[in-house]
């Protein structure tokens, strides 16, 4: 280009521009600041912006290196020289030296860095209309390879921080994309700055980033997770700040905004994101209350599997965890069980009231299905503690919200019933409790029709008019439970054995729901067993449990003394079952004091085949009748005259043994009785009715022949067996 062609710039001045030698340059631009001056005194524009197109276009753009160093001095130069006029020309000043910011000389960066900052301290608050490209600009040179350019950019990051923090024009919203965009940045450097704006925002008084929280929430909890301590802390201290904010905001917080961002960073592998996280959503809870309780199935799906934790930092994750869980829990109430609009109309409710259809959006409402959805998930593939704090929330949904829970019953009930296999004690008893509650919470009986659930309580044909007991608020889930038990034990017969899983299920449903539902609703399944192997160790199981565990005394109490219909017709439903062990029978025959019946039964014992596991039940009955729970039965052998057929059965059974210790022991039990008293039973023979009133009603002629009939069916399995093994 020719002299004229850069024009006003004197051709010296274009030439020193131009030089590779600093000092030069700073001549030329000092020769430029002088013309500029000159210009706006003589309020000449067009000079003005003629050097600005010579500056920004030959020199910013061109293709030698110390031309473009030219350029940018040049153009501070010019804004130094305008002085307060430079507000008119800020986009020709700006735009020609943020393109140097990319420029592949570092020199040139440095030079474009430096000159940003004089023109920036010369327009001030007049750049903010170009504050985003200015911004890109500085976050990249944040990351650049030379220190030079480093601290030049740091310099000037401060004095743009200082103009926005200052005015009041700067247009935040418009900024907000670009925040979103550069926070997701992976450099630590760039991560820094990000974080130093969002600091420094938050500090002017006349910005509320509060507000704002969920456009840039989810990148500040992704940079808490940065490598480097510094940064992390420093985004820590942030996060810190921001809460505060909230705890002492009144109004403006968006928590719905950010309570999903916040769920997904709780199943963080970052203990410390973890942590955050739920800290934030526990304070959330105690800020908004109600209006979280539409974000209880992703909180559970999040915190229940971090509620125990091995280290220090998982230990303070699980404590985090547990104050979360028991305050969501706490937000759970009555009015979460009003069924929803869309319930009523697709469930069909019975009875809803008019506050239960119109008081209450889906907003703010617990979604119960979605609950009890994460609940299964877990159960069917969750760890140890996870299951018993899902157990724990079921049991909690039960207790507040159990019209709506049952609703979903047909999902979850399933799944409780397959937990019961699980290998974990505890996850077992608060399995057991859940169906416990499920078989007798009176939901249950609201939502649908029970038609099985009072089976045990019908009169049976042995019994008078008015016989029956137990719970009468049980549902139809309850026979479902006792029948899917009955099906896990035949599959696994193991879990019969005394110190086994069975016992544990038997016994603590015995205290959970009432011994006696337990018992007749498993005797009227028995009784139709076709598998009469089973049949006989499961009533052997059942045996023994109701004779020697502590929590059936009141049964057994009940059962001794036969003195209610209700207790007479439990004895008639249990010895129909009881049929399937000869031996069980005989012990329930002594439990409820039927010694005539007991002695009647031992007569037809010579038609059965004798076995060793049939030997080994008596040993075992013996070895009942020394324990304290036949007590009364010892001393009334003491009453010979009154008792003469308890004595007969008992050398019934001692005739059928072997001369084992179990013959001796009973042998030696007998020879207790008074000699005396046993000369007495030739001379004065007792009379077989039963001297109590309603068991005199009992048809034990009918109940013997079941007996037969049930024996009849054992034999004849055996025989199947043994033609089977044969060919």
């Amino acid at each position: 280009m020719n002299d004229k062609e850069y024009a006003p710039l004197s051709p010296q001045c274009v030439r020193n521009l131009n030089d590779k030698l600093y000092e030069k340059r700073k001549t030329g631009a000092l020769e430029v600041e002088r013309l500029v001056k000159e210009f706006v005194i003589a309020n000449d524009p067009v000079k003005i912006r003629r050097i600005l197109k010579v500056l920004g276009e030959d020199f910013a753009l061109s293709n030698h290196p110390n031309a473009r160093k030219g350029g940018a001095i040049g153009l501070a130069a010019t804004a130094i020289g305008l002085g307060k006029e430079s507000q008119h020309y800020v986009r020709e000043l700006v735009q020609p030296v943020l393109s140097s910011f990319h420029d592949a000389d570092s020199r040139v960066r440095y030079y474009a860095c430096e000159a940003l900052y004089n023109i920036v301290k010369v327009c001030r608050g007049f750049v903010l209309p170009y504050f985003n490209e200015i911004f890109v600009g500085i976050s990249k040179l944040t990351s650049d390879t030379d220190q030079n350019v480093k601290n030049g950019t740091e310099l000037l990051d401060r004095l743009i921080k200082d103009i926005v923090t200052e005015s009041p024009s700067f247009d935040l919203m418009a900024f907000m994309p670009l925040l979103r965009d550069r926070i997701y940045a992976k450099n630590p450097e760039a991560r820094q700055f990000i974080v130093s704006w969002i600091t420094i925002l938050d500090a002017v008084p006349d910005i509320n980033m509060v507000v704002l929280l969920p456009e840039f929430l989810d990148g500040l909890f992704n940079i808490l997770g940065d490598s480097n301590p510094e940064i992390s802390k420093m985004c820590q201290n942030l996060l810190t700040e921001f809460l505060n904010g909230i705890k002492n905001s009144n109004s403006g917080v968006k928590y719905e905004g950010m309570a999903n961002i916040l769920i997904i960073h709780c199943n963080s592998p970052d203990d410390l994101i973890q942590y955050t996280a739920m800290t934030w959503l526990r304070e959330f809870i105690g800020q908004a209350g109600r209006t979280m309780i539409q974000y209880t199935p992703g909180i559970i799906n999040a915190v229940l599997p971090h509620l125990q934790g091995a280290s220090d930092k998982q230990r303070n994750v699980a404590e985090a965890a547990k104050s979360l869980n028991d305050a969501l829990k706490d937000l759970v109430s009555d009015i979460d069980d009003i069924p929803t609009v869309n319930e009523v109309k697709g469930q069909g409710f019975r009875e809803q009231s008019e506050e239960g259809q119109n008081g209450l959006s889906s907003s703010c409402q617990l979604d119960v299905g979605e609950v009890i959805s994460v609940i299964c998930h877990i159960l069917e593939g969750g760890n140890f503690g996870t299951k018993v704090a899902a157990l724990q929330w079921l049991g909690h949904m039960l207790t507040k919200v159990p019209k709506r829970t049952f609703q979903n019953v047909d999902t979850f009930f399933p799944v409780l019933l397959q937990t019961l296999s699980d290998e974990s004690e505890e996850v077992v008893l608060l399995d057991l409790e859940a169906l416990a509650e499920i078989s007798s919470n009176p939901a249950g009986l609201e939502t649908k029709t029970a038609t099985p659930a009072n089976q045990g309580k019908t009169k049976t044909k042995d019994m008078p008019e008015g016989a029956g007991g137990g719970g009468e608020t049980l549902n139809e889930y309850f026979s479902k439970f006792m029948a899917f038990l009955l099906e896990l034990f035949k599959k696994d017969r193991q879990l019969l054995e005394p110190d086994e899983r069975g016992y544990f299920i038997i016994r603590q449903l015995c205290q959970l729901l009432t011994a006696e539902d337990i018992f007749k609703s498993f005797s009227q399944i028995i009784v139709d067993e076709g598998d009469v192997g089973f049949a006989c160790k499961i009533v052997q199981t059942l045996n023994t449990i109701l004779l020697t565990s502590a929590e059936l005394f009141e049964l057994r109490t009940q059962l001794k003394n036969l003195d209610t219909q209700g207790s007479c017709a439990l004895f008639c439903c249990l010895y129909k079952s009881w049929c399937h062990s000869p031996i069980a029978t005989i012990s329930l025959c002594y439990l409820t004091q039927n010694y005539h019946h007991a002695s009647d039964l031992l007569q037809t014992f010579g038609d059965l085949e004798i076995t060793v596991d049939f030997l080994k039940e008596i040993d075992k009955l013996v070895q009942l009748i020394e324990s304290p729970i036949f007590a009364y039965l010892r001393l009334q052998l003491l009453d010979v005259q009154h008792n003469q057929d308890l004595i007969r059965s008992l050398y019934g059974l001692l005739m059928l043994l072997p001369q084992s210790e179990a013959f001796k022991l009973l042998r030696f039990r007998l020879d207790c009785i008074p000699h005396y008293q046993l000369l007495a039973m030739k001379e004065k023979p007792q009379s077989s009715k039963d001297p109590r009133p309603l068991v005199s009603k009992i048809n034990f002629k009918e109940l013997h022949q079941h007996f037969l009939q049930v024996q009849a069916r054992h034999r004849e399995a055996r025989n199947k067996k043994m033609i089977k093994a044969a060919t």
